[in-house]
């Protein structure tokens, strides 16, 4: 198993190519994760690495695929979960097989990717809609500091080293109430061609809209940027919020959660 440099990216990428996974694209494009492989020159599997997600393609029956899934922990990670995403039914096997401790099978939902066919219009009113109590606003070092200040929203920043980083690379816009973060939709991660969204909301601001509300000023601020807003459900509630936006849905799929204590 050799953890791969940047350069060394490009020979994965074929393993990963039936994958419309944005969060693949973020590693193999260097702006965020790590990859490691059987083989740097010419590898036959591959492990991405981004944030708390992990993603496997290639063989799966090999001893090569073995030393790969059993790198969970990978070395520096520092969060209590990871969620893995299996790329075919062998890996989903070899997965549960490893690892048959602390191992959460469940369903995400995969949300297609269309293009720039949002409604326009119906987003800005969408914004418009919001209740005069509120305050939309686009995140700042200020908001940035807050986000990762909150455990409910910790994620909205957290894949940003710094508030410049995120400046620099991310956008999102959240919702203040009493002049104080309440719900924000804001970049997860990067890739050439546009952001990763994140979407949380204080629990006892929940069912109020405020998720379309900044879901809305997210998706209305990439694609009047030319940066495609991609969205991946974890639930059906997100499925549900995503399709109020514009988007549809594509399918179900397997996904698991793996706890370390």
């Amino acid at each position: 198993m050799i953890k791969l440099a940047q350069h060394q990216m490009v020979n994965i990428a074929p393993l990963f190519s039936h994958s419309t996974e944005t969060m693949i694209y973020t590693c193999l494009q260097g702006h965020m994760g790590t990859a490691w492989a059987d083989n740097a020159d010419h590898p036959a599997c591959a492990q991405i690495v981004v944030a708390d997600m992990c993603f496997f393609a290639g063989n799966a029956k090999t001893k090569e695929s073995e030393a790969l899934v059993r790198n969970l922990p990978p070395k520096g990670f520092n969060k209590d979960t990871i969620y893995v995403i299996p790329l075919n039914d062998e890996w989903c096997e070899l997965i549960e097989a490893i690892h048959p401790n602390g191992l959460e099978k469940f369903s995400r939902y995969a949300i297609k990717k269309e293009g720039d066919n949002f409604n326009r219009d119906l987003l800005r009113a969408y914004i418009k809609a919001l209740p005069s109590e509120y305050t939309l606003k686009r995140f700042d070092e200020a908001l940035y500091h807050e986000a990762l200040g909150n455990e409910w929203s910790r994620d909205l920043c957290a894949n940003f080293a710094t508030a410049a980083d995120y400046i620099k690379r991310g956008r999102g816009y959240g919702i203040l109430h009493n002049g104080r973060l309440v719900s924000g939709a804001s970049s997860y991660t990067v890739y050439d061609d546009g952001i990763e969204i994140e979407i949380d909301t204080l629990e006892s601001y929940r069912r109020k809209g405020l998720a379309l509300v900044c879901g809305a000023a997210l998706v209305l601020d990439c694609i009047e940027h030319g940066l495609y807003p991609s969205w991946d459900a974890a639930n059906t509630a997100s499925v549900a919020l995503s399709e109020k936006l514009g988007y549809h849905f594509d399918k179900e799929y397997t996904a698991y959660a793996i706890h370390f204590s």
